[in-house]
């Protein structure tokens, strides 16, 4: 199981880059996080908090809209490597999850156990990324999901310390329990200082993505 996550990360790293300042899952020793995401599978709020330069623990609330069930947990995630270069910098991030999902149907199946395990790997210059993430879902009799998604992107322009950063996105994913289990959707991310926002629409299973993220 481990020679396998290393095997995805090395491919991952390999093709993939990143934004400089994106909504990183670890933040600076002491800091607090907000990310909230909505996508077509799933709306979800996460607040973290990292004691260490290299490690954040928060609370994960999240509706997987299409099964009307809720899961909370308590997520960590590890920086297991960054690397730096004249002009980029990369990541990458092991997650997972431990908690409890709830049916919210009309089919009242009840709670189970939730967990997830999840990896993220990106490389990233002032202009150019590209990303990937994992994530491997399992909730007892209310059903297991898995997620890969990759995203590339394009800076028009390289903006200075403090000003509006904008970026031109295409966001690749695959979830093998939609029907549309491939699905493209283009974005527009806007961040400046502390505060990011992504704006898009899925072209395959019509649908927005709003995601915003704030860093304390």
């Amino acid at each position: 199981m481990r020679r396998a996550i290393l095997r995805i990360a090395i491919a991952s790293l390999a093709m993939l880059t990143c934004s400089l300042v994106q909504a990183r899952p670890v933040s600076y020793t002491g800091g607090w996080t907000l990310i909230e995401v909505a996508n077509r599978a799933s709306t979800a709020g996460l607040v973290h908090y990292s004691p260490t330069h290299n490690f954040s623990v928060g609370l994960r609330h999240e509706w997987q809209r299409e099964d009307d069930v809720k899961l909370t947990a308590i997520q960590p995630t590890l920086l297991v490597k960054r690397w730096f270069g004249r002009e980029y910098q990369g990541n990458f991030y092991l997650t997972g999850g431990l908690g409890t999902a709830t049916d919210e149907s009309p089919n009242n199946l009840g709670s189970d156990t939730g967990t997830f395990v999840g990896v993220m790997a990106d490389w990233e210059t002032r202009t150019l990324f590209v990303s990937y993430e994992a994530r491997f879902l399992e909730q007892g009799t209310l059903g297991n999901h898995s997620m890969h998604a990759a995203r590339f992107g394009w800076a028009p322009y390289a903006g200075d310390t403090g000003e509006l950063h904008t970026w031109l996105m295409l966001e690749i994913d695959r979830r093998g329990h939609f029907d549309d289990k491939t699905s493209v959707t283009p974005l527009l991310r806007f961040f400046k200082g502390p505060a990011l926002l992504e704006l898009g629409y899925n072209l395959t299973d019509p649908s927005p993505l709003v995601n915003f993220a704030y860093r304390f």
